[in-house]
């Protein structure tokens, strides 16, 4: 009986003396987690900032295959939500405010406890990729909630994990959506043409987007210092393609004909109303081998002749309008006879 009094006095001390030791701890928790992600800001905030994406990239959904997840109607930007159940309870995130494409601020209540603050980063590098910081913070912090993450070995081992996880899955997936495109063979139909503005080079696969930057963009000057107004997308005209070194024209186009100075390096041209064979790639720039591949197959396919008037591309889509190059429309025309 003396023992069994001895074991209770000690319980009790222990328990006294994890209680002490639980209402010590921080009253507050910080965790955050940062990845370089190359890819555009912009396609980044758009995955973040809808909540209808996190189930495809949450850690926590990967790991718990019970979880369910809840979706509203208004998902997307400040005011969605989500919510989420699995065995230790249920949970919400919504968007309070955000900044877009450089930051958003989020609010999560899990089951009983205090409401944390999570937020988002999005800081473009001058390569092109991004740095994701993703955090989350908390503060007077409850005995029951410390407890809790003190038995669960803290908030950095239970989060930070989850967050490295999450940022890397996003990253892969965002790498794939940016690799989807598409091809279509629109069949054959008839091109309006119109007068444009043009630089011609030669170029081949390792500099021909440096090239047809720097023409564009002479051009772009030239018709700026004249007060000359683009009346539709730039536009290339493959002058040669039979080798690897091609020779091109990059254009832009105008309304009218324009008396070009003689000792400018800008010229101008014109495309007759033509019938062509048309091809629309939806993707990256770098697909258009594919397309123009898809295209001439079709071509000899179908019997179909090419006329004397050179084939061209033209840009439908401005990439500064269109992060993400899975959304860069391109059209491809052929003439024919």
């Amino acid at each position: 009986m003396k023992a069994l009094k001895y074991i209770l006095l000690l319980l009790l001390i222990l328990v006294i003396g994890f209680s002490i030791y639980i209402a010590v701890q921080p009253n507050s928790f910080e965790v955050t987690r940062t990845r370089n992600i190359k890819a555009p800001q912009a396609v980044l905030y758009d995955k973040i900032i809808d909540f209808e994406t996190w189930e495809d990239w949450s850690s926590w959904v990967e790991s718990d295959p019970e979880m369910t997840l809840t979706i509203p109607d208004n998902h997307v930007g400040v005011g969605g939500s989500y919510s989420w159940e699995d065995k230790d309870g249920v949970g919400t995130m919504t968007t309070v405010a955000a900044n877009p494409h450089n930051s958003i601020t989020q609010e999560m209540q899990f089951a009983e406890f205090p409401k944390s603050d999570v937020s988002w980063k999005l800081d473009a590098k001058e390569d092109g990729s991004t740095d994701v910081t993703w955090n989350i913070s908390g503060k007077d912090l409850p005995f029951v909630f410390k407890l809790f993450s003190t038995l669960m070995g803290g908030m950095e081992k239970q989060i930070g994990p989850h967050y490295e996880r999450s940022l890397e899955k996003l990253d892969s997936i965002v790498q794939d959506d940016m690799k989807q495109f598409e091809i279509t063979i629109d069949g054959v139909t008839e091109y309006g043409g119109g007068y444009y503005l043009y630089k011609t080079t030669n170029a081949n696969s390792q500099n021909i987007s440096a090239k047809m930057g720097e023409n564009f963009g002479a051009i772009m000057l030239f018709m700026g210092k004249n007060n000359i107004k683009q009346s539709g997308m730039p536009l290339t005209v493959y002058n040669d393609m039979s080798s690897a070194n091609v020779i091109m024209s990059n254009g832009i186009p105008v309304k009218e004909r324009i008396e070009v100075p003689a000792d400018s390096d800008v010229s101008i041209n014109f495309i007759p109303n033509i019938k062509v064979l048309k091809t629309t790639l939806k993707g990256n720039y770098t697909n258009l081998p594919k397309a123009w591949e898809a295209t001439m197959k079709h071509l000899a396919e179908n019997n179909l002749e090419q006329s004397e008037e050179k084939p061209f591309e033209i840009y439908s889509t401005d990439p500064g309008n269109y992060p993400n190059p899975a959304d860069w429309v391109t059209e491809i025309y052929v003439p024919i006879k």
